[in-house]
């Protein structure tokens, strides 16, 4: 069997008060119940301000 990292880019759009971290780590928890998701990493954060 192979293993291949995959990396993306994702941009949310969330209220000043809600906290980015917590939302990374909320779409970690998803993608860790998918079938063949072994690891899951939120390697880094950055906000834009508009």
């Amino acid at each position: 069997m192979s293993r291949t990292n995959l990396f993306f880019k994702v941009e949310v759009e969330h209220d000043a008060d809600e906290n980015p971290e917590k939302i990374g780590n909320e779409i970690r928890q998803h993608l860790m119940k998918w079938y063949g998701v072994k690891s899951v990493e939120l390697s880094h954060v950055t906000t834009q301000e508009e």
